[in-house]
């Protein structure tokens, strides 16, 4: 029988720590649903100590995840895990994963402990945190750049106190996939008790390697990997859980192990997460990428059409890309608009909310005449935004753009119940808008990212505008859409400027004091 590799995703975690990608406690929900349908074995759902909003995250996602063990993170302090085992206290499967940094330049420049005190931290974090479930991960920080002497005593010391999983992670994405997997199994031979914990890795893609790295530690005896929803999180990013399950699934004439992934659920996940967070995925993206089946060589075409192995090794339809879905459009009922959603994982809890999106869903379909599940993400999406940001609503926009004259727009707003009107020009009229609603709400904020991506094919077809602002070292991501793409970039903006007015700061989990 084939081992099991376990698939950790931390996308709701690591994924996050994404300038812009932070989420809502309604959208870790979505997601962490989505991710149950992948068969996704733990679901690292936050850091519970970082703030009352990751706390309740983290609960929150523990209270709707059934068969998905629910991970939080914690540093080795008494008081972060105490934090996440108030959070987890409700999941049915539970995991606290507990990390100290291990490198010399760590723990003497950073931790400013020496590596007696470390090992004592990190036995008493495990210890601690055993308390509240038996499953309990830790991770020395920065492995890469640690003394193998010293790991192999503090891994052996933890593992001893009770720790059920070892995650070695290349926290910097240093590491090549053959030293890393050499490492990996070295570890394994020269700890006496590792046969008592599961070996698992966490690799950054700085250097674009952090699936190799991944797949060698596999090769090498890690039976857990963890990676995030296309690859998303800091800097460069993680291991792309999608590359990592169809690599091993589609070479297992070369792994010793398979996953329990639902792999027809790959694309449906990635497209929400790309929704939510707005993070595009990139057209050439393995797997997920738009032109990942696509065969535009005369040679490849007519090669597939003889026969698909010819150029493809693995099945578009495998991986949730699909050509045989309904599709909505004005004339559909309500009993298919619920259906639909359904089957894309979105539960009205109450009949009220049902009603609101279909009346939306509606009014979506009398501006285009086909209604994708993109759109459908995108309509959601767009609905539990509005249903929790009153401070700031676009009421009107009127915009003119005539050749030879200068583009102008007037908007009109209602800013914490009161209208107030703006009008500005610009070198173009989306340059216009943004101008004009940033003289009414004078937030000061800097534009980093001003970004529009087709949701669908047609001209006809929504466009999604994402808009990242910064302002005093906070950076948020706004998300809108609209058939009409300037009311779309005024959507994104005012999407950005709720978050930064309402929305309290994140610590951020590597770099917070401890």
């Amino acid at each position: 029988m084939q081992d099991k590799l376990i698939i950790f995703d931390t996308t709701l975690r690591d994924g996050e720590q994404s300038p812009g990608a932070s989420m809502n406690r309604e959208e870790k929900i979505r997601i962490a649903k989505a991710l149950e349908r992948l068969r996704v074995d733990v679901i690292e759902a936050g850091f519970p100590a970082a703030s009352g909003g990751d706390f309740d995250a983290v609960k929150a996602v523990s209270q709707a995840v059934g068969e998905s063990a629910v991970c939080g993170l914690a540093r080795a302090l008494d008081t972060d895990i105490d934090r996440a085992g108030e959070a987890l206290a409700v999941a049915r499967r539970s995991r606290i994963h507990t990390f100290i940094a291990t490198s010399p330049i760590h723990m003497e420049h950073k931790l400013r402990m020496t590596p007696d005190q470390v090992v004592e931290r990190a036995v008493a974090a495990v210890q601690r945190a055993r308390r509240y479930t038996d499953d309990v991960e830790f991770s020395p920080e920065d492995a890469g750049r640690s003394e193998e002497d010293f790991l192999c005593r503090i891994i052996e010391a933890v593992i001893a106190a009770g720790a059920t999983t070892i995650n070695i992670p290349d926290t910097v994405g240093y590491s090549l996939p053959p030293a890393f997997g050499a490492m990996i199994g070295r570890l394994r031979e020269r700890i006496p008790n590792a046969d008592k914990a599961v070996f698992s890795v966490h690799c950054h893609n700085d250097l674009g390697l952090a699936v190799a790295n991944s797949l060698a530690a596999v090769m090498s005896g890690a039976r857990q990997v963890e990676c995030t929803i296309n690859g998303l999180g800091e800097r460069a990013g993680n291991a792309a859980l999608e590359e990592v399950v169809m690599a091993v699934k589609t070479r297992q004439d070369a792994f010793p192990c398979d996953t329990g992934i639902n792999t027809q659920e790959i694309v449906p996940c990635s497209k929400l997460v790309s929704s939510i967070t707005g993070f595009p995925v990139q057209p050439n993206k393995a797997i997920v990428g738009a032109n990942a089946f696509a065969h535009e060589s005369g040679i490849h075409q007519d090669g597939v059409l003889k026969s698909r192995e010819t150029y493809e090794i693995m099945r578009a339809e495998d991986v949730g890309w699909s050509a045989n879905r309904m599709v909505l459009g004005k004339h559909s009922g309500r009993n298919a608009f619920r259906t639909r959603m359904r089957e894309l994982g979105i539960e009205f809890e109450a009949e009220e909310a049902l009603n609101e999106a279909f009346a939306r869903f509606k009014d979506l379909a009398d501006k285009k005449h086909e209604i994708f599940e993109e759109d459908l993400q995108a309509l959601i999406s767009e609905q539990i935004y509005e249903s929790e940001a009153e401070r700031v609503k676009l009421i009107a926009l009127h915009v003119c753009s005539d050749t030879g004259e200068t583009p102008r727009a007037q908007v009109v707003l209602k800013v914490d119940g009161e209208e107030k009107t703006s009008e500005s020009e610009g070198s173009g009229v989306v340059d216009a808008t943004l101008k004009a609603i940033e003289s009414l709400l004078a937030t000061g904020a800097s534009l980093l990212l001003y970004s529009v991506n087709s949701i669908t094919t047609g001209t006809d077809a929504q466009g999604e505008v994402t808009v990242r602002l910064e302002r005093g070292g906070r950076i948020v991501n706004g998300l809108g859409a609209d058939t009409d793409i300037v009311i779309a970039s005024a959507k994104a903006y005012l999407n950005a400027v709720d978050k930064l007015l309402s929305s309290a700061g994140r610590k951020h989990p590597q770099v917070a004091d401890v």
